[in-house]
């Protein structure tokens, strides 16, 4: 295997944020399911647009995240996820590429326009998205980087993209560029009807593909066909070489070589926004493997910085996570930091 000269290369959903604040009585009134995803079309995406007033605008998409908090942290990154030649189109580019993230996949020309997502924040600082996919669903095989693919330690797919069949064709082409260069291949389940929707797939991908997976509890479930959390555990633990499941205030915790690790959750100077929750603390996860840390350094790596991305609006951090590690590793749990030691000698 030749030396990789990225950490993670991410493929996903190319997306913009619009965020604007909401309460419950709108969330109703506009017939949202609150905290859930739920695709839309660009009647729908315009409609509320115009409701969406005072917002923030924000690149995002679940994958973009992850790729940014990496970056962030310190890692070398790559992205590829399909835009418009639009306003929005290059506010994606421009900004994921300002953080030093490789993203070579070309604008569209032509067909619909690029994808945004609408997301009312609560005042519980929970948040109920509207995506209208555009310019992501004509993202195919022909957009793969394979140089990039091979170059990258880490193959991170974004579970939200799966439900366009040319994007389910290109995940699995592209895992088997990575395999064949002997990287490993991580997944994000993404959203908990996603997985409903293509449970069958998500198996099929998992269990031939996958070497490492991303979930919340309740992804976990769907996919298991359980509410048992016990059974979910135990369902998961052999299918995949590594797993970290995140539970809200509980923490997460880590599957890995017949080991089941929880960590705790890391305190947040504030709750304002839980947009990027999950996809940052896939970004602390998947920098400590890249860089040869412990499970349970991973795991404390990712509850920081999810920690640092629902202190303020939008998906992705504000402030440098590397710094942001450090100021707090003085917080580390006596378990976590023996781990640290342990790895050292």
């Amino acid at each position: 295997m030749n030396r990789a000269a990225l950490d993670v290369t991410g493929i996903g959903n190319a997306i913009v944020d619009i965020i604007s604040s909401a309460d419950d009585a709108t969330i109703a009134r506009l017939q949202m399911s609150k905290a859930t995803m739920t695709l839309i079309n660009q009647e729908r995406s315009e409609q509320l647009r115009e409701l969406m007033s005072p917002c923030v605008q924000l690149s995002g998409g679940s994958a973009g995240n992850t790729i940014a908090g990496l970056a962030s942290l310190g890692a070398k990154v790559g992205y590829i996820g399909k835009i418009r030649d639009d306003e929005l189109g290059d506010a994606f580019r421009h900004d994921i590429m300002l953080m030093g993230v490789r993203y070579p996949t070309p604008p569209a020309v032509d067909g619909p326009p690029t994808a945004h997502c609408m997301i009312f924040v609560t005042p519980d600082a929970q948040r109920t998205m509207n995506t209208y996919l555009g310019a992501c669903v004509n993202l195919t095989v022909h957009d793969l980087d394979r140089e990039m693919i091979e170059a990258s330690r880490i193959l991170y797919l974004e579970g939200y993209l799966f439900d366009p069949p040319n994007a389910q064709n290109a995940f699995r082409a592209a895992a088997d560029m990575a395999h064949a260069a002997g990287r490993q291949v991580a997944l994000s389940l993404s959203d908990s009807f996603c997985v409903q929707r293509h449970r069958r797939a998500f198996l099929d991908l998992i269990e031939n593909h996958i070497d490492i997976l991303f979930a919340n509890e309740a992804e976990l479930k769907v996919l298991c066909e359980t509410e048992v959390w016990d059974d979910a555990v135990a369902f998961v633990a052999p299918k995949v070489r590594f797993a970290a499941v995140t539970r809200g205030s509980l923490g997460s915790i880590i599957i890995t070589g017949g080991r089941i690790i929880s960590i705790s959750a890391a305190r947040a100077t504030s709750v304002v926004d839980t947009t990027g929750a999950g996809d940052l603390y896939a970004s602390g996860v998947m920098f400590g493997l890249a860089t040869g840390r412990s499970p349970e350094e991973c795991g404390w790596i990712g509850s920081i910085a999810a920690a640092e991305v629902i202190s303020h609006f939008g998906g992705r951090p504000e402030i440098p996570l590397k710094d942001y590690l450090a100021s707090r590793s003085i917080e580390m749990p006596a378990m976590v930091r023996h781990a640290q030691i342990q790895r050292s000698r």
